[in-house]
């Protein structure tokens, strides 16, 4: 009897939590749904500090400047300037007389006119993942990675995407790009920032945006291209992803479903927001004359698995291609480096301007890696290598 007793307990609890697995599945079907799980805009662990008093994040006073940006089908950004921790020291004395807080014209600010009137300063564009705002986690952390250190020349941009902290509206594939677009615009028209001089840097979702953004101003006319494009933890297309995806590493979401492809196809093609990563790099790297592409991912990355990344050195070596490689191919010209427990480099020299780098390494998680000197280092040989 005991043991009858217990085998029911246990199969009543695998149907309740398949049950329930399934209701969930089916929730997500709804659009409406899809985006709120998708971009978590309303999961906010910083909510009981005040954004615009960065200092409350370790920052010195009003080395960075919040400040507003509107994009154009009307969407308020709220935005942060990093200022560079050696550039501020020389300008100590001055920054800190500024008002602090959220600035109401950001070009009358001294922050804006250290970055707009330095001909040699370099300007990072960083793009962070969902859920949050800009002071999340550890984005924090990789400000201060950036800005750290004896440079005075590295200037930071960063925004909360639509439906994100304190910007208004709702977010979507093509709201997120939009907000991408803008800012840059405003880096580039607003700060005067030649394109040359600008690193567009991206994290889990935010590689997604930032490639979109690449793309966008590479296919445009007439044609711009930046400096770099730094991509970490990227994935090759949300579809693809959500197969093997688990939720804060642990919850699966449709990897349950593989002995039933039929139904795991049906769930892929309800995803609305599909973010084709692969597609929009291909054409990036195809459209583009100078490439200074590297991709940076942790093996232990429980929520994105790395592999996505090789998809991704795949597809932009190939896009340099005029007929197209195998895979295989590509892995038998490459360069690979081996760095011992750093992990390891793969590189792909297509002659003339077009250099793609893979960058493995084995610590770092899905959040904390972009924190690392290995993404420092990627924009450093960017700008001045």
């Amino acid at each position: 009897m005991a043991v009858g007793s217990t085998f029911k307990k246990v199969y009543w609890t695998f149907a309740a939590a398949g049950g329930l697995y399934f209701i969930a599945l089916g929730l997500l079907s709804s659009v409406w749904l899809q985006r709120h799980a998708l971009y978590a805009n309303k999961i906010n662990t910083a909510w009981f500090y005040d954004l615009n008093k960065p200092e409350q994040f370790g920052f010195s006073k009003n080395q960075i400047q919040p400040f507003n940006i509107t994009t154009p089908d009307g969407e308020i950004l709220y935005t942060w300037h990093i200022l560079p921790l050696g550039l501020y020291a020389q300008h100590e004395t001055a920054l800190i007389k500024q008002p602090r807080g959220l600035a109401e014209d950001i070009t009358k600010t001294e922050g804006f006119r250290l970055l707009a009137n330095d001909p040699e300063s370099r300007l990072v564009i960083s793009f962070h993942g969902n859920a949050g705002t800009v002071a999340q986690g550890w984005r924090t952390d990789t400000y201060r990675s950036l800005s750290s250190g004896s440079t005075t020349k590295i200037h930071i941009l960063t925004v909360d995407y639509r439906g994100f902290g304190y910007s208004t509206g709702i977010p979507t594939e093509e709201g997120l790009i939009t907000d991408g677009v803008t800012l840059v615009d405003w880096a580039l028209n607003v700060a005067n920032i030649p394109p040359e001089r600008i690193v567009l840097l991206g994290q889990s979702l935010g590689t997604a945006v930032a490639t979109a953004v690449a793309e966008h101003f590479v296919t445009r006319s007439p044609q711009i291209e930046f400096a770099g494009l730094v991509l970490v933890a990227a994935f090759s297309d949300m579809p693809t992803l959500m197969l093997t995806y688990s939720a804060g590493g642990i919850v699966p979401i449709l990897s349950p479903l593989r002995p039933y492809p039929r139904l795991q196809k049906w769930f892929v093609e309800r995803i609305r927001d599909t973010w084709n990563t692969s597609m929009r790099l291909a054409n990036f790297v195809r459209r583009s004359q100078n490439v200074r592409l590297t991709l940076i991912h942790s093996r232990n990355d429980f929520n994105i698995p790395w592999k996505h990344s090789d998809t991704l050195f795949y597809v932009a070596a190939n896009a340099t291609t005029e007929v197209g490689m195998t895979e295989k191919e590509v892995n038998n010209v490459k360069t690979t480096l081996d760095l011992g427990e750093a992990g390891w480099v793969n590189t792909w020299n297509a002659g003339g301007n077009k250099k793609i780098r893979q960058e493995i390494v084995f610590h770092g998680g899905h959040n904390r890696v972009i924190t690392y000197s290995s993404v420092s280092l990627a924009v450093s040989r960017i700008f001045f290598a």
